[in-house]
């Protein structure tokens, strides 16, 4: 069944309003909804001054962004995994167990994700080396050079 309109009836104010308004709220539910899913999946990081700042709790698990140091070790017998990650001007030592990823080395950009110690020491349970953004594609036969400092 439909309703008959009179000749001429355009659409007054009053409809244009309500389906802008519908229009608002679906747009609003549909942000909503996708920051929610994509919410988690979001990684970010604080770097050691943010982390020193904020007094981060020993025991809070974290994720620290900055540059290796120089003297990263590895220990294979014990697969410990040594080093000082720093932002330029705080410095955090880390440690952690297991094989270390194969762009990790010093002068290179780092995110370590654990909890800090009573000491202060970050006790990492995932490390994962950062690579610069650079991407030219090798020439065929030939093995690109590694950009990371």
């Amino acid at each position: 069944m439909s309703v008959a309109r009179p000749a001429g009836y355009a659409g007054g104010a009053g409809e244009r309003r309500l389906l802008m308004l519908t229009a608002l709220a679906v747009a609003i539910g549909i942000g909503y909804f996708a920051f929610q899913e994509l919410g988690p999946s979001a990684v970010y990081y604080l770097t050691p001054t943010e982390a020193k700042e904020r007094q981060i709790a020993p025991g809070t698990t974290v994720r620290l962004g900055g540059q290796v140091e120089p003297g990263l070790t590895y220990d294979e017998a014990t697969r410990d995994l040594r080093f000082i990650i720093t932002d330029g001007v705080t410095r955090v030592f880390v440690l952690g167990r297991g094989a270390p990823p194969a762009l990790l080395r010093e002068g290179a950009g780092a995110v370590v994700e654990g909890v800090f110690l009573n000491d202060g020491t970050f006790r990492a349970s995932q490390v994962i080396a950062k690579h610069d953004e650079v991407y030219a594609p090798p020439s065929p036969g030939v093995t690109p050079p590694h950009r990371t400092p």
